[in-house]
This record gives C-alpha cells, sequence and structure tokens, in this order.
C-alpha cells in the first residue's frame, strides 16, 4: 500500500511541471506543509493562469492629459473622443486576433486558514522578471508588472489617490485616471482578504475594476465570502450587483470550502505574544508577572517625554505616548475606542517593528465597533509581519465571543438585533451616515438596537473575521513571528 502511493505521488509529481506546482511540491518534501487535495487543484489552475500571461495583451494607458489624444500604443483607450475610441476599438480587436482574449482573473473563497493566501503568493513568486508579454507595437517582449497587496490597503491606496487628485482638480473625475496610474504600475494585480463593508468601497468598485480589466490588468483576489455574498446587507446594495455579475463573468470563481482544515492553528502561538489576566490591577501576583513580561518585551525607556505624532493618509495624524525606537505601547482603549482605521493602524506598523496593546477586553456584541478596528488592527499588524503583543483580560480561545445579527423589519424601518451566540471593517477610517432625525452616526456596527440595515453588513462580516483574527493571532505568536 505504500509502495502504491509513492508511485502514486512520483507520478503525480512529473505531471506537475508548471512553477506553482513545483513550488508547492518543495514546501511538501520540505514539511511546511501537509498534502491538501484542494490546495493541490488550485495549485494546478494557477499553473494554467501563469502560463497564459504570456499571451497577455500590453497595457495601453494616456501619458498626459487624458482628454488628449496622445497614448501610447499598449491597450485599451479610456477616453471620450470619437477619433480615440475608433483607434481603441481597432486595436483591441486586433490585440483580440493577435493574442486572444486576455486571461480570465480568479476569485478564490472558503474559510479561513486552507491555503488561500499561501498559493496565491506562491502564484505572485513564480512570475519572476523572466516572464513577458509580447507588445506587438513595439515587436519586443515586456516585462510583466505585478503588485500583491492586502484589499484594505489596496482601497486606502485608491481613496488617497482619489483625494489627491481631487485637490487639483476638484470637478475632475478621477476613476478613469486612477484607473490608469494602477494599469501601468501593475498589469498582474493580486488582493488579499477581498471583502465590501464599506459604501464608499462599494460604489468605486464596479467602475474601477471595469476600466482595469479593458486595460487588460489581470485580477487575482482570495476572500471567506463568496461573490453572491459580498456586501450582504449592505446600503443600496442593488447598485453594488452588477460588480458582482461582472466579476463572474471576468473571473473563475473557485472554491475552497471543501477543505475545512485551518492549517494556521497547527503552529501553535508559543505565548509570547499572548497575555492574560482577569485581575485589572498591580498587585496581584499574575497581573504583576504579566506586566513584568511586557516591560522586558518593550526593551528600554520611552524615547524622551513628548509624545511622537505619526503621519497618516489624508492629512490625518495620529499620537503615540509610550514608545522607544522599536516599539510604541498602547492601552487598548487608545486605538479600538476611538475613529481610527486602516490607515491609522498601518502607519503605526511601518513606524513600529512591535506594537504593546495593554487591556485588551472580551470583544463580543456589545463591542462591535471595538472589535472590527481590532481585527483590522491585526489585518494590517499581519500583513506588515509586525509584532503584536496583546495583554488580554481572557484567554485567546475566549477573546472572540461568537455573535448572530439579524435584521427585522418594522413598519417600514429596518433595525439590526445583535445577539450573542460567533471580517470586518471599513477599508477607510470611519464612515458617517446621517439618521432620519438628522443625527450623524458611524455606519459601521455600533452595538444598538435600532440601528440602519447599512450596518447589518459590517456585523455579519465580523462572524468572518472573528475566525480570521484568532487564526492569525495563534501564527502571529511564534518566536519567529515579525520583522528584522
Amino acid at each position: 500500500m505504500k509502495t502504491l502511493k509513492a508511485q502514486h505521488r512520483v507520478a503525480r509529481r512529473c505531471f506537475s511541471t508548471g512553477p506553482v506546482s513545483a513550488a508547492y511540491e518543495l514546501k511538501l518534501d520540505a514539511g511546511e506543509v501537509r498534502r491538501d487535495d484542494a490546495q493541490v487543484a488550485l495549485a494546478a489552475k494557477f499553473d494554467a493562469l501563469h502560463e497564459s500571461l504570456a499571451w497577455l495583451p500590453p497595457v495601453r494607458v494616456c501619458t498626459e492629459d487624458p482628454t488628449e489624444s496622445s497614448c501610447t500604443s499598449s491597450g485599451p483607450v479610456l477616453l471620450a473622443r470619437p477619433l480615440a475610441l475608433t483607434q481603441s476599438f481597432l486595436r483591441k480587436k486586433f490585440h483580440l486576433w493577435f493574442f486572444g482574449p486576455p486571461p480570465r482573473g480568479m476569485y478564490i473563497y472558503g474559510i479561513t486558514g486552507v491555503g488561500k493566501s499561501f498559493l496565491m503568493d506562491l502564484f505572485y513568486a513564480s512570475v519572476t522578471d523572466d516572464d513577458s508579454c509580447y507588445n506587438n507595437d513595439s515587436h519586443k517582449h515586456t516585462k510583466i508588472t505585478k503588485r500583491r497587496v492586502h484589499f484594505h490597503e489596496f482601497m486606502l491606496d485608491v481613496h488617497h489617490r482619489i483625494f489627491e487628485y481631487k485637490q487639483q482638480h476638484p470637478r475632475g473625475d478621477a476613476i478613469p485616471i486612477i484607473a490608469q496610474q494602477l494599469a501601468q504600475e501593475a498589469q498582474l494585480l493580486c488582493l488579499d482578504e477581498f471583502q465590501v463593508t464599506d459604501i464608499a468601497d462599494a460604489m468605486i468598485l464596479k467602475r474601477l475594476f471595469s476600466l482595469l480589466l479593458d486595460c487588460n490588468v489581470v485580477v487575482v483576489a482570495t476572500s471567506n465570502r463568496s461573490p453572491d455574498a459580498l456586501y450582504e446587507g449592505g446600503i443600496n446594495r442593488s447598485l453594488f450587483l452588477p460588480f458582482i455579475d461582472m466579476l463572474k463573468h471576468t473571473s473563475d470563481i473557485i472554491s475552497m470550502e471543501d477543505s475545512r482544515k485551518d492549517y494556521r492553528l497547527e503552529n501553535r502561538a508559543d505565548g509570547q505574544s499572548y497575555f492574560w489576566s482577569n485581575k485589572d490591577v498591580h498587585g496581584d501576583n499574575n497581573s504583576n508577572n504579566m506586566y513584568a513580561q511586557l516591560e522586558e518585551i518593550f526593551g528600554g525607556t520611552a524615547s524622551g517625554t513628548e509624545a511622537e505624532i505619526i503621519p497618516v493618509l489624508f492629512g490625518r495624524t495620529v499620537q503615540v505616548a509610550r514608545l522607544n525606537d522599536r516599539c510604541a505601547w498602547f492601552d487598548f482603549s487608545e486605538l479600538c475606542c476611538q475613529p481610527l482605521g486602516a490607515a491609522d493602524y498601518n502607519s503605526l506598523c511601518d513606524r513600529f517593528p512591535v506594537l504593546i496593546i495593554d487591556r485588551v477586553p472580551q470583544l463580543d456584541a456589545k463591542h462591535l465597533n471595538e472589535a472590527r478596528r481590532f481585527v483590522t488592527l491585526i489585518d494590517a499588524c499581519y500583513e506588515s509581519r509586525t509584532r503584536l503583543v496583546l495583554a488580554a483580560q481572557v484567554p485567546l480561545d475566549e477573546l472572540f465571543v461568537d455573535f448572530e445579527a439579524q435584521v427585522e423589519s418594522s413598519d417600514g424601518d429596518e433595525e439590526l438585533f445583535v445577539n450573542e451566540k460567533g471580517g470586518n471593517s471599513s477599508s477607510f477610517a470611519t464612515t458617517m451616515i446621517r439618521t432620519k432625525e438628522g443625527k450623524y452616526v458611524e455606519w459601521s456596527a455600533t452595538g444598538r438596537v435600532g440601528v440602519s440595515l447599512a450596518q447589518f453588513s459590517a456585523a455579519s462580516d465580523l462572524a468572518f473575521s472573528f475566525r480570521r483574527a484568532a487564526s492569525r493571532l495563534e501564527e502571529m505568536g511564534g518566536k519567529e513571528w515579525g520583522r528584522q
């Protein structure tokens, strides 16, 4: 029996000639991963996409004012002028005849820890400087440019570009310009943890992605949610549905839901990044021991007596009161009970390789906003490999309390009810909406009964986010985690 399995494995490896499958087999041989049929199948799909990139039509974008007709000849034009449209149509038809249709993107979804991001990263690494597409206009091969980014960070970048463009052109249309910029920078765009809980993101996505696809940008995305579940319950979701249709029409939708194993949990934390004590006062032996370990990790006195002001996108700042050259120490309330978002957390991670968060409470349906921000902070630390040290009031396996969110309707007004029982956050700081009474409230889930239907999307997505956050904290707790 063992011989047959070995022969079967050798035979499979002989036929797995693609770069992603080859890299996956090397990980298997090194004992870094265990063979998973869903991962093997996904690796083969990535091999096929890698091969098709050689026939990817080059990008064609305007190099000057997009209202003029002076553009490079390497793809479809994003102009409204009749001459430009005619040229774009002919070139597009020619490229389709010469190259064939552009490669379809990929949208991979499934529960946390099944290997979606792991396989996407193997694929991303397999696209090297040796990979190129043929540019018929210049009669030479052109290097395929690429970008891999967390979806939060990608949308922050988009919002910042819109912000900067509007400073110069208050009445201008920023989206075509930004699409051209993004296409020039990366013809292969890999987005990790794709999710939509922000009305601003939802309204931008369809138009932006339509233009990116017209520019022959190939998009690969991972997500915890199927396409049909994106922005579920969100405000004006009917306006978002065309994006879902476009996504399904232009991408291969791949489910990893048959793989139910969270492989991150096999590498448990060693206890050096997560401490807990149910005594929130000094004097208790357990609490004193915990704070002594935190002081050791902090490793040095604060740099001066004045707080440091960290610049953030959109002209904002975040203040750090306790810090040294490598570490910042915060109370949970400073980072998660204030209107902060991914932009703030990314800036902190860029500045400090280690963050200590003290007095982390148990997160349940009564702390939805705080939990939403905390999950965003974990994502930022994970993506930047920032060491996150937590001092909590409960053990890690009790940190996130499951809950269910349901919508009930009364006299035509939708209300959100959150019950104790089971991610995610706005990608652009905090969005505010105005109620019928004229009061401004945070759009994301507030944990109150009687909030708007828009908040249901953020609340329901926290069930996904909690599982991902807990899994990531396990992985981030190892001694080797963090950047040098």
